[in-house]
This record gives C-alpha cells, sequence and structure tokens, in this order.
C-alpha cells in the first residue's frame, strides 16, 4: 500500500512544484516533473537520513547534480521536514532568500551546492569512496539528467566508481529525451544507454520513471548489488502529469500564464483523484 499512497501524495507534491516555480516567476517545471518519483522515492522510503539525522556521518547522501530541477527538490525536502515549504515559496528567487534555483548548501538537507552539470557524479563517487575508507555503511545516490551525459566527467567518474567497486553508490539518469535546445539525440546523438553504461562496468537496470513500483524495484536491487555501482535508467516524461508540459522542449524552463496554470492544476487534481479511486 505504500507505494500507493505515495502515488497519490505524488500529486500534491507537482502542485506544490508548480506553486513555487509560480510564485518565484521562473523554475525548470518540466524537468522537475520527470524526476519526481525517484527523488520522493527516495526521501519518503530508501535513504536513511531525516532532518534529526541530517548532520550524522552515517546517514544516506543525495546529490542532485541534475541542480536546475530544484523547485522538486523543495517540494519534496520540505514534504520531509527539511524546511518549511510557505517559507520556500514566500522567498523563493528573492534578492537576499537561500531559496535560489539550484541546491545551496546552506540549506538544513542539502549536501552540496550544484547546478554545474558533470560535476554530481565526481562528487558522489568521492562520498561513496571516503565510506568505503571509513568502513560506514552509508549509501550515495545521485540524479543526472540525460543532456547532462554529453559532460566528460560523467564518464570519468563512471570509469572510477567501476574501478573502486562502490556498490554503494546510486546513480539515476533522469531519461526524459529534450533538453533546453530540443531532443538530446539532436543534440548529443546517445546510442543505447544501457550499453554504454553496461561497458564502464556499471550494473544497469532500465525502467519505466513513470512507474513508482518499477522505480522502487530498481532501488532495491541496487541496494543488492555487490562489487560495482548501479545506475538506474529512469525512461521519464518531461513535464510529467499534464498534456499541457508533457514531452514538450519548451517547458524546460517556463513559467505558466494563468490559464495554463489553472490547466495544470486541474490536470494535477484529475491524476489524484484517478489515484485514488484506483482498484
Amino acid at each position: 500500500m505504500i507505494n500507493r499512497d505515495l502515488y497519490i501524495h505524488s500529486w500534491d507534491l507537482r502542485q506544490d512544484v508548480l506553486d513555487i516555480v509560480m510564485a518565484g516567476g521562473g523554475g525548470h517545471i518540466g524537468g522537475d516533473m520527470s524526476l519526481l518519483f525517484p527523488l520522493m522515492l527516495l526521501y519518503e522510503k530508501h535513504m536513511r537520513v531525516s532532518p534529526e539525522t541530517a548532520k550524522d556521518p552515517n546517514r544516506d547522501r543525495f546529490v542532485l547534480s541534475k541542480g536546475h530541477s530544484m523547485e522538486a527538490y523543495y517540494a519534496v525536502l520540505a514534504d520531509c521536514g527539511f524546511l518549511d515549504l510557505q517559507d520556500i515559496k514566500a522567498r523563493f528567487n528573492q534578492l537576499g532568500s537561500p531559496y535560489i534555483g539550484h541546491p545551496h548548501n546552506v540549506l538544513p538537507g542539502i549536501e552540496m551546492n550544484s547546478g554545474s552539470l558533470g560535476h554530481g557524479l565526481p562528487v558522489s563517487v568521492g562520498m561513496a569512496l571516503a565510506g568505503k575508507m571509513d568502513r560506514r555503511d552509508y549509501r550515495v545516490y545521485t540524479i543526472l539528467g540525460d543532456g547532462e551525459l554529453a559532460e566528460g566527467s560523467v564518464w570519468e567518474a563512471a570509469m572510477a566508481a567501476s574501478q573502486y567497486g562502490l556498490d554503494n553508490l546510486c546513480a539515476v539518469v533522469d531519461r526524459n529525451r529534450l533538453q533546453i535546445s530540443g531532443t538530446t539525440e539532436d543534440v548529443m546523438h546517445q546510442d543505447s544507454l544501457e550499453d554504454r553504461w553496461a561497458a564502464f562496468g556499471w550494473n544497469v537496470v532500465s525502467v519505466d520513471g513513470n512507474n513508482l513500483d518499477a522505480l522502487d524495484a530498481a532501488f532495491e536491487i541496487a541496494k543488492t548489488t555487490k562489487d560495482r555501482p548501479t545506475v538506474i535508467l529512469s525512461n521519464s516524461t518531461k513535464g510529467y502529469g499534464s498534456p499541457v508540459m508533457e514531452n514538450k522542449a519548451g517547458w524546460h524552463h517556463k513559467v505558466p500564464t494563468a490559464e495554463e496554470y489553472e490547466a495544470i492544476k486541474a490536470d494535477f487534481a484529475k491524476g489524484k483523484e484517478a489515484a485514488i479511486h484506483a482498484q
């Protein structure tokens, strides 16, 4: 039942993301919607971290390498008690506010500043390697964008993670196939990501990123995989949850009009109602 309850609740989080974007007058709303499921699952179910244990050396770590999808991160952190949602809405994108458009580690629960693409996986490798060296049993998770995979530092980190057998590391690729300037395949063709990550020595799990149960099972596989890191290829939909946004590159960074806001809000309400009544 927990996944069903989380699926129902996910529509509330999508609405929170929409409201944050509207309040701040900006945001990467399309990618927010495509990575919300794995991000929510990590914090609500899989990671050993809470506001009370945020400084515990044995806590699990998370890095949002795809740092521009910060509005979804705000919504999840607030939902888990790290931040105050109303304060975020009141001050997001305001001068002097800590609530900026990328992760800022002055805020509770955020491990590192990110947003310069290609940095999250290398830092996560360092965290995971440190855990091995210190004989700690924490796990490290990171979410990357598929457009981000054009950065060479990603593949240097992938080699190192395999070299050191970092089975305490799990990367998620938000494979929505769109980036700011068009499709990922037009900008930088990616061939088979399954074959590419496997060639770098990773355990590869490719799933429907719009399916909460499939993602949940993938995280369980990652926890039990030994002697190598795991990458979850989350085949997602940019702008998931509303036909107004879905699969449209123009919604990479956009503030809805008043009419679009009402239409998206109605779609989220329909999605939640359908989830409630699903058998």
